[in-house]
């Protein structure tokens, strides 16, 4: 990767878009009322996704950025299943009808930490209260340092087809940096046992720019995963984010590889799976070519939510359990994060609903775009307004003098509108966006247009210089007509044929335990461009030329 490149985004934050708009943008105006009424608007025969979160750990590794408690005390966790089923049978008693499941994902915390007694007691009480369809996908994201013999056992009678294994690393001296001592021994047993058992779909997250990781060790660690075959893996980057996550302190600073070196490790690891045969899947994926999801990415059905990339075909997704969100047609609700909330609400027979979002028509729209951009690197304006129901006019980018972007290969470049003082979406009329004397935080940053390209890996349509932060209508949360945008405006430069860039600093929490952490956004400085992956980030096209 370019120098130039790397320091044009280094320390840069921008949204990683696991929902639009995104999770530190939810507010209270959305509460158990109204998530009562989404669900009872729900189509009987609509497919449901589930997410179950289990908040609770036995050990604290020290880079991990999830909604998490530790415990050792077997009653405190039974207690947490009791409620768990309560908020099953509560949310189960406000659906229309007895809903098809495709999709059940469990994810935490450590989800296993229930034990076999545990697992099966869930997963029965979901199926009498759920129809599950017999190619449901049964997922669990599992610690093997915590799967015997017995956990293995219960999870294949209740079903679960696919195991996500938190690997992060191999190497030893970085484990024992971050508190999570776990020989590669111990890895490949667990791989060995659970095909061995029949769950044969085994995906591994894999971290880059923890303490004392280099290129080196990245490198062997990929090559010592590839050795088993996994079917999928996930490559995020630690986010150090002490002043949200004080456990993280325990980590040095100094140890911390920098922004180089951190685009370096994501390289590495990158090329180790394009050599071995693995497909790229959006920003930070990687599948076999016969996987669901390579396929889903050849037939364009790959989707974004919560968990990530996925395949879900589901029309709504229930979350149970403390920080959960669920994702329905009408908008996001959120469980309460803290688990004294989520308890007093669920014994008062409340739902614990502590914060969401509705959704308008533009926002609809909007999303639709981002995760097209997102999961293809390329987006047809006109199919996502045709099927959002959005005025041909408005899926039209303008540049600013007013004129449009010229069509090539059935896609539109992604502009900006002309300056205004208020954005034009319907449901966020009057809002405004935020000028350069008080710089936004978060998902109120700046944002550069996203360009996709052809074929031929031009841009489509010409294009022009992006306007002055204080010239942007709407901003990153309501971009109205403009299209999407995915990035933060810097005075850089339209990249043509960029390198392989790292995901920037993030840990992708695991499950839809609550997304973006509150008031910051973990998401990629730059995510700008990978193999295959034709995004292109548009501010300063005379720069771009010296480039």
């Amino acid at each position: 990767m370019r120098a130039e490149h790397i320091r044009l985004f280094e320390g840069e934050r921008v949204p990683r878009y696991t929902s639009y708009p995104t999770a530190p943008h939810f507010g209270t105006a959305v509460g158990a009322a109204e998530y009562v009424a989404w669900l009872g608007a729900l189509p009987p025969d609509a497919r449901l996704s589930l997410y179950v979160h289990i908040p609770y750990c036995r050990q604290l590794c020290w880079y991990c950025g999830c909604h998490t408690y530790i415990t050792q005390r077997a009653e405190r966790l039974a207690a947490y299943l009791a409620l768990l089923e309560r908020e099953i049978d509560l949310v189960v008693s406000h659906l229309p009808a007895t809903m098809r499941v495709v999709h059940l994902h469990f994810g935490g915390g450590t989800p296993s930490i229930v034990g076999p007694e545990g697992m099966t007691r869930i997963l029965e009480r979901l199926r009498r209260r759920f129809v599950f369809l017999p190619d449901a996908e049964i997922a669990i994201e599992l610690d093997p340092r915590m799967v015997d013999g017995d956990l293995i056992a219960a999870l294949v009678e209740g079903g679960v087809n696919r195991a996500s294994l938190g690997v992060q690393t191999t190497d030893p001296t970085v484990q024992a940096a971050v508190n999570r001592i776990q020989p590669l021994a111990q890895v490949a047993s667990v791989f060995e046992r659970l095909r061995a058992a029949g769950i044969g779909h085994i995906s591994v997250d894999l971290l880059y720019g923890l303490p004392h990781q280099t290129v080196a060790t990245v490198r062997r660690t990929a090559t010592e995963i590839l050795a088993l075959e996994p079917d999928r893996a996930a490559v995020f980057g630690y986010a150090h984010l002490p002043r949200l996550k004080r456990h993280q302190g325990l980590i040095p600073e100094t140890a911390l590889p920098d922004a180089a070196a951190r685009a370096a490790q994501f390289e590495a690891i990158a090329e180790s799976f394009d050599r071995a045969g693995y497909v790229a899947i959006g920003l930070d994926h990687f599948a076999r070519p016969e996987d669901s999801m390579a396929r889903a990415l050849r037939d364009r059905s790959l989707r974004r939510n919560f968990q990530g990339y996925t395949t879900d075909p589901a029309d709504a997704l229930l979350g149970f359990g403390c920080s959960a969100i669920g994702e329905l047609p009408a908008g996001y609700a959120q469980n309460s994060a803290d688990l004294r909330l989520w308890r007093r609400e669920l014994q008062a027979g409340r739902l614990p609903i502590a914060r969401g979002l509705a959704l308008g028509t533009t926002d609809r729209a909007i999303r639709a775009v981002i995760e097209q951009i997102m999961c293809f690197g390329e987006v047809d304006l006109d199919r996502v307004a045709e099927a959002r129901g959005v005025p041909d006019s408005a899926s039209r980018a303008s540049r600013p003098d007013g004129s449009r972007c010229r069509r090539r290969t059935g896609r539109y470049c992604a502009s900006w509108r002309p300056p205004s003082t208020a954005i034009s979406s319907p449901e966020r009329s009057g809002t405004r966006w935020p000028s350069e004397a008080a710089p936004p935080s978060g998902d109120q940053a700046p944002a550069t247009r996203a360009v996709p390209c052809g074929p031929d890996g031009d841009e489509i349509g010409e294009h022009q210089p992006a306007p002055a932060a204080g010239d942007l209508e709407g901003g990153p949360e309501h971009v109205g007509d403009q299209a999407a945008h995915l990035f933060r405006q810097r005075p850089l430069a339209a990249h043509r044929e960029l390198p392989a860039a790292a995901p920037g600093p993030e840990f992708e929490p695991d499950g839809a335990e609550g997304g973006e952490l509150e008031g910051e956004d973990p998401a990629p400085p730059a995510v700008l461009a990978r193999g295959g992956f034709p995004l292109r980030l548009l501010a300063d096209p005379e720069r771009a030329r010296r480039l």
